[in-house]
């Protein structure tokens, strides 16, 4: 017998964007090791510099720390462009094929938003190997800012003209939306895009000494942030609405989980305005900081523990994760966990160890980050495992088309 030499991914889905996607939130999750453990006393995050003096007179440990957390930005940052880039191509002749005047002109279409989603995380995941790679990017930042507004911006005016392709059809054609086909959250993406270019924008409020940049950063990133919320607002409503009326869509059931990283996400972009605001003589206290990400994190919980209940009774991990059937809507599983171990970094050190509540490097502090360490070794798992489904040849997984 000839063996199949079709991958499941050749039956290109604009979701396949989220593969991408979450290559660049694992190298996040690496960088969140330097961000907490190695000291940066000279600016925000941490740089060349600062990884150079911990192998030049560091802990044995805080090296290995160090060399993990490098190796891993660098490999799933790599990662991340190779995956965009294929999707970029794979994209380009997904919309020449016959089968796509059809998606357009379904729910489906949503769905490219997640190619502005994935390019913000591409240009987010770019920056972190700038600082940490690059020999005296630091001394030149305030020229990248800029730079990287305008990026940003460029990006989101791709997300807002493919929103905008998308609403004017489905608002000015009756019946162009088929409510009974709304019953998930798969209507988020485009708040999911809409957030993580607004978490781009909010970095030079948080990193910039220049008012002007500060400035800008804030309005852009609270326009873009403030869409995201009203857009996610509609999409969760009537899409809960349409759930109960007719079940959750069984390969829509992970964007169930699409609130946890956009918590995350709006979170950090609120954390960074802030550390902007203190710049222009706002202040607020360790307390608030702590009480807002405990905030965001239960709304996470929530989300989490509803995804995972009808994920097990829908028996999806069974079939499309560790099965033989596959569905590009599977790497959705990715954004939360990531997400998740994202935002528990945030709440040890900014929430916790910041209000007082524990000491920094203590047994309690060990205990905490472990969750998001395990969060973290999960989902690379599951990405190595969704890679090898999707993309290896000779595969006897069966695709499935997306909704």
């Amino acid at each position: 017998m000839t063996p199949d030499r079709t991958r499941p991914a050749d039956s290109y889905s604009p979701l396949y964007f989220l593969a991408s996607l979450g290559s660049g939130g694992l190298a996040v999750t690496f960088f969140m090791f330097l961000m907490f453990w190695v000291p940066h006393p000279d600016q925000p995050v941490p740089v060349f510099e600062d990884l150079a003096r911990v192998f030049d007179a560091g802990t044995p440990a805080m090296q290995a720390t160090a060399a993990i957390a490098m190796t891993g930005i660098a490999f799933f940052a790599f990662k991340n462009v190779q995956l965009l880039i294929w999707n970029l191509r794979a994209y380009a002749q997904f919309k020449r094929n016959d089968g796509h005047a059809g998606f357009a002109s379904s729910n489906a279409q949503s769905a490219t938003l997640a190619m502005p989603l994935a390019l913000a995380m591409t240009v987010n995941a770019m920056f972190i190997v700038g600082l940490v790679f690059v020999p005296g990017l630091w001394s030149i930042v305030e020229y990248l800012f800029p730079m990287a507004l305008v990026a940003f911006l460029a990006i989101a005016v791709l997300a807002f003209s493919q929103i905008g392709s998308f609403l004017g059809r489905i608002l000015t054609q009756p019946g162009a939306f088929q409510m009974d086909g709304h019953n998930s959250f798969a209507q988020m993406m485009p708040a999911f895009a809409l957030s993580m270019i607004a978490v781009g924008l909010s970095a030079p409020a948080a990193m910039s000494q220049a008012p002007a940049v500060i400035g800008l950063s804030l309005v852009l990133s609270t326009l873009l942030g403030t869409a995201s919320i009203i857009y996610a607002l509609f999409a969760a409503i009537t899409g809960f609405n349409s759930m109960l009326s007719h079940g959750t869509a069984r390969e829509a059931g992970p964007t169930l989980m699409v609130v946890v990283p956009l918590m995350t996400v709006l979170g950090i972009m609120a954390l960074r305005q802030t550390h902007g605001l203190h710049g222009l003589g706002a202040h607020g206290t360790p307390a608030d900081t702590l009480m807002f990400l405990t905030r965001l994190m239960s709304v996470q919980l929530v989300f989490l523990a509803l995804g995972l209940l009808i994920l097990r009774r829908q028996n999806y991990f069974r079939d499309f994760v560790f099965g033989s059937q596959t569905s590009p809507g599977s790497y959705a599983l990715v954004c939360p966990g990531v997400a998740l171990s994202v935002l528990t970094h945030f709440w040890v050190n900014k929430g916790l160890v910041g209000a007082g509540l524990i000491a920094k490097f203590s047994p309690a502090y060990w205990s905490l980050t472990a969750i998001a360490i395990a969060l973290q070794i999960a989902m690379i798992a599951l990405v190595l495992r969704l890679n090898r489904q999707h993309f290896a040849r000779n595969t006897a997984a069966v695709p499935t088309p997306a909704e």
